[in-house]
């Protein structure tokens, strides 16, 4: 049944997070296994040192993003964000819920894919550690999401604190790594570019559409805070602020390691090496510290997953607050105040796809279903806001409007497209599949456009 459930509903989300906590549960989101899985999948793609710019034009489509999600989320600092997002942009009554609708309906499928891709990652960079059958990196991957689910199950101040502990494990090891990297510089490895490196052909536009698939991967995570919305301090600056800091923070750990390891390890073969970072350390201080760096990037793993996890547990408790999904999804935790079955679900599934599914294909499969109704949906729906509210009512408002905006429209379908036809096919059927539900339901409860 799907009905408002404050009656049921009596707690409160407590708003406990700080600018220090909102960006430090950014940054962790954004990190995890993928920079360190992708290195080798980028490098051969582009086909050389020139890899970097892949890394760079992701961190410009995550800040031009990154505005639209600060102007929407300074505006509506509530649990669930995106939700809400939508909702209102579109038009509460109409059109907004049926792209709110959506919104649930695919982070249904694809938070517990993007956990579950985590925890693949997680369990494949292990075997570096332990050579591990494919049935012994089922049980690392499924035993992680279970951990996951245990520590989130507290107080949000609790996890607060537990965020700058494994964000503090994130900034040290990066610092580590390129610390290695500068040391043992060799500029004649990090600028060995091939002939025809810079040749601005559509072959080279094809690999750095490719190649950005995988980077911008790497920094999805900067919109987190959003969906803690309603426990953000001051959110209508701290929401901003985080996510500008949490990209440039990101973007230069991301640059400086990447540089590292070009001056370190020829390009050739970084693009074979499925551990690169720990083949990287290997080569400087040797088998042992290889090790301890291969521990530290699983403690950023797990940091990750500990962070996207907890953002989207508050996405369907959002919709049921509002009458729009299950009514037990709202429920919060009667001493710790969290949206507990919103989290055992989520977490259930995440557990279940970790179990079924190999790590390949996710990445495309994950970007394809968020693209056409969250990153270009949003970026049409601020600009649609724009128009239904009046200013002040915009706490934020992104410079040089409607510049960043459009260009993260015109990005994310360059995205969309590059993700290849099965894809873009599964990624749209997706929503297709979501509409005719909707249809189904609001004939049902008779809501727009059926209502009586």
């Amino acid at each position: 049944m799907v009905t408002s459930s404050s009656e049921n509903n009596p707690a409160h989300l407590e708003r406990g997070l700080g600018l220090k906590e909102a960006t430090a549960l950014n940054m962790i989101d954004m990190v995890g296994i993928g920079p360190f899985i992708v290195i080798p999948f980028v490098v051969k793609t582009m086909g050389g040192p020139q890899a970097m710019i892949a890394w760079v034009a992701g961190a410009v489509l995550a800040l031009m993003d990154g505005f639209v999600w600060s102007e929407l989320g300074a505006a509506m600092p509530k649990a669930g964000g995106s939700y809400f997002f939508l909702r209102e942009s579109y038009g509460p009554a109409r059109w907004g819920k049926v792209m709110s609708f959506l919104l649930i309906w695919q982070t249904m499928f694809q938070a517990p894919l993007v956990i579950a891709s985590g925890a693949i990652g997680f369990a494949q960079y292990f075997t570096y550690l332990v050579p591990l059958t494919s049935l012994g990196q089922k049980a690392i991957s499924g035993a992680l999401v279970i951990i996951l689910v245990v520590l989130l199950y507290r107080r949000i101040t609790t996890i607060g604190r537990l965020s700058l502990l494994l964000w503090t494990g994130l900034v040290l090891t990066f610092i580590w790594l390129i610390w290695g990297g500068v040391t043992h510089f060799d500029r004649r490895l990090a600028f060995d570019f091939p002939v025809g490196a810079w040749n601005f052909s559509w072959l080279f536009f094809a690999g750095l559409g490719q190649a950005t698939v995988q980077t911008i991967y790497t920094y999805l995570g900067y919109y987190n805070v959003c969906h803690l919305g309603g426990e953000i301090k001051a959110p209508e600056k701290n929401i901003p602020r985080s996510i500008f800091i949490s990209i440039l923070g990101i973007a230069i750990l991301y640059l400086a390691m990447q540089l590292s390891i070009f001056g370190v390890v020829p390009w050739k073969e970084i693009a074979e090496s499925p551990f690169i970072v720990s083949t990287f350390v290997e080569r400087i201080y040797g088998e042992h510290a290889a090790a301890v760096a291969t521990i530290l990037i699983l403690w950023i793993a797990f940091a990750s997953l500990f962070s996207a996890l907890l953002g989207y547990s508050r996405v369907p408790y959002a919709a049921a607050t509002d009458g729009a999904f299950f009514s037990p999804f709202a429920r919060l935790h009667s001493t710790k105040h969290f949206p507990h079955i919103s989290l055992l679900v989520l977490g259930g599934m995440a557990f279940v796809f970790s179990l079924m599914f190999k790590l390949t294909d996710v990445i495309k499969a994950v970007l394809a279903m968020r693209i056409l109704v969250q990153f270009m949906g949003q970026a049409i729906g601020v600009m649609l806001l724009r128009r239904r509210w009046p200013s002040e009512r915009l706490p934020f408002k992104m410079w040089l409007y409607p510049i960043p905006a459009l260009l993260a429209l015109v990005t994310w379908g360059a995205i969309f497209y590059s993700t290849g036809t099965v894809f873009m096919a599964g990624g749209s059927g997706v929503v297709v599949a979501g509409i005719l539900v909707y249809l189904v339901r609001s004939r049902i409860i008779h809501e727009w456009p059926f209502e009586k």
